[in-house]
């Protein structure tokens, strides 16, 4: 890709439309390439990047509350589970020089992988929207986004638990019990374990599908699930540490 991009170029790599990008420019979170006279404004590429990076709770939000089809950005996007393992295969690497405990590394690796993973093994051959997820972290602010456009927990599991209600029973079946079945099942039973690493550990969790979330840490180790402001058919999860 070319190191300078014009305007409507580097709102596309952004997501954004250009209106935006011009408002960011007069708030000053992004600059210009100062332009010879006459010329048009162009944008270091590099420069995108870095915004992309350090914004990542506000791209994660954005590409969960874009009801399209289109994919994120290159930099958080895995189309298949391929590229998320090797994408985990790197976050180890960068965990590993931050000199934190390898106990929590390998709990961190294991939360996000189990639902990262979910994600593929339950939409495989059947995804609604978008194939894929949105993947992405930022380790100074210790934190991690996991998303998929998928069927949902509450979709999933009324396959194999059929007098499931709604989203708030599925998401606390999800979490709290040993659900049987054929493929379904692997969402559930992973949550599970997610539910036991993260309040046993420094770990917290939010997440979200459908109408229903919940929030857990090693000092909120209740599953109790609770309203969304806003409806997401998929699955939303924020990691921190």
């Amino acid at each position: 890709m070319n190191k300078e991009l014009k305007i409507n170029e580097a709102a596309d790599f952004l997501g954004v439309n250009p209106d935006t990008l011009r408002r960011w420019e007069k708030a000053g979170k992004i600059k210009p390439i100062n332009p010879k006279k006459g010329s048009h404004r162009r944008y270091d590429f590099l420069q995108l990047e870095s915004f992309l990076l350090k914004n990542i709770d506000f791209f994660a939000q954005k590409w969960m509350n874009d009801n399209s089809d289109i994919c994120p950005n290159t930099l958080f996007y895995c189309p298949d589970s391929y590229i998320f393992q090797g994408r985990l295969y790197k976050l180890q690497s960068e965990l590993n020089r931050l000199k934190i405990d390898e106990n929590l590394i390998s709990l961190i690796l294991a939360v996000v992988g189990e639902i990262g993973n979910n994600s593929f093994d339950h939409n495989i051959g059947n995804w609604p929207q978008a194939v894929g997820i949105f993947f992405a972290y930022d380790l100074e602010k210790r934190e991690f986004f996991l998303i998929d456009k998928g069927q949902g927990i509450f979709s999933s599991l009324r396959k194999v638990i059929l007098d499931l209600s709604d989203d708030f029973m599925a998401l606390e079946k999800a979490f709290t019990e040993v659900i049987s079945g054929r493929s379904p099942e692997s969402r559930g039973n992973g949550l599970k374990f997610v539910k036991n690493v993260v309040v046993d550990s420094k770990i917290s969790l939010y997440f979200q599908s459908g109408q229903a979330y919940l929030a857990l840490d090693d000092k909120n180790k209740e599953v109790k699930i609770k309203k969304a402001k806003k409806y997401f058919r998929g699955c939303f999860a924020k990691i921190n540490f």
